[in-house]
């Protein structure tokens, strides 16, 4: 089993996104590059991301509900490491 505490963050990512929610869909895109020399950039080049996530766990929550969840896996990340987190979140079989 991974680490959740070890290798990028965007491996930190996806291991606490598939522990915390099981997802039949998951991608982390690093999008630092794009916001270097931006507030936030803290020089390390893993400070801003953007997930897209499909769930089980999201069936019949709203949008800020499902944000949430994510936030919630992510909470560790968030307040040491992460500085913006773009979310798309579904439950599956939606668009």
């Amino acid at each position: 089993m991974t680490d959740l505490a070890t290798g990028s963050v965007q491996d930190q990512i996806t291991a606490r996104l598939t522990a915390a929610l099981a997802p039949t869909h998951l991608t982390v895109v690093n999008e630092s590059a794009l916001h270097a020399g931006h507030m936030g950039d803290d020089g390390t080049g893993e400070t801003h991301f953007r997930v897209e996530v499909e769930a089980p766990a999201f069936q019949g929550l709203n949008r800020v509900a499902r944000q949430r969840l994510v936030n919630h896996a992510l909470a560790e990340l968030l307040s040491t490491q992460i500085h913006a987190l773009a979310i798309k979140a579904r439950a599956p079989g939606e668009a």
